[in-house]
């Protein structure tokens, strides 16, 4: 388990240094095509000051997204409990707990920190698991928070979305921004285009990289909180039987929640943050003795 987490953490580094080397691409490219070396310093500067605002105010955006509504002990106090219980076993403090209403099963956490973290669940999935259940999905999510899972998450959220508006930016800049650089315009255009449609793809699969490592992670540690991972087995295959695409749905966010919230498709799948749920529920099982 904390080997784990070690190499989760050697793997971040790396994957968060690609978006850094991805981001550098895209405004070397520019700089190329009109010759000014200073832009590629402009971008990542730009780059780093958006994903630095996404980092304090993403978690509330998320929240907002899939219409999570905060609430008190007194709005659920089975719910409650339970993740006020589970603060209390792992020792922080006890998340901002939001509910969802919608008949689909699934839950997420966000935030920057212990400290400043948000779990959330859907009113389906409260409906339909018994309260061992309850407690291992919310201890999923706790160890997101306890791994500080959500911290990356932000840092990518964010990441990726500047990628995408950067790429935008770019696009509109070659194709309608004046260049006074005739040196290499043809190759200059070329590699600039390559760029820009290669980075969105690039920063899907990293993103795609990080959650699936992380959700196996999460995994082990509700069972290793709870000690019962026959719970989270019986959790997650409730969660294939029954689970079923949200009503508010953004592939921004999709990573955050314990399964993938979106509708079934061929590029969903292709490029889903999520692994399968049979390879969660046989990794778990294999790992019973170890907890």
């Amino acid at each position: 388990m904390y080997k784990a987490i070690a190499a989760n953490k050697r793997n971040t580094v790396i994957i968060m240094a690609l978006f850094v080397g991805l981001i550098g691409t895209i405004g070397w490219a520019v700089s190329y095509y009109y010759g000014n070396s200073n832009i590629a310093y402009f971008v990542i500067g730009g780059v780093a000051l958006y994903t630095l605002l996404q980092y304090f105010v993403a978690s509330k955006i998320a929240a907002a997204m899939t219409g999570a509504k905060q609430i008190e002990k007194r709005d659920n106090p089975r719910f409650y409990r339970i993740v006020e219980n589970l603060a209390i076993t792992t020792g922080m403090p006890t998340p901002n707990i939001y509910i969802i209403e919608d008949p689909a099963p699934n839950a997420f956490a966000t935030g920057r920190d212990p400290q400043h973290a948000i779990v959330a669940a859907t009113s389906g999935l409260i409906n339909i698991m018994n309260d061992n259940e309850l407690e291992a999905v919310m201890a999923h999510e706790m160890g997101h928070v306890q791994n500080y899972d959500i911290r990356v998450s932000m840092i990518v959220f964010g990441l990726v979305s500047a990628i995408g508006l950067l790429t935008d930016i770019v696009l509109r800049m070659f194709i309608f921004g004046d260049r006074d650089n005739d040196n290499g315009s043809v190759v200059g255009m070329v590699i600039g285009i390559v760029v820009i449609i290669l980075a969105p793809i690039i920063a899907a699969v990293i993103q795609m990289a990080i959650s699936r490592q992380r959700e196996y992670l999460a995994d082990a540690t509700s069972a290793m909180t709870t000690r019962n991972p026959d719970s989270m087995i019986s959790a997650l295959e409730k969660l294939r039987q029954q689970g079923k695409p949200m009503q508010r749905q953004s592939s921004s966010s999709a990573h955050l929640f314990i399964v993938n919230p979106l509708k079934p498709g061929f590029m969903n799948k292709l490029f889903s943050t999520h692994p399968p749920l049979e390879d969660r529920i046989a990794r778990l099982r294999n790992s019973e003795g170890k907890f």
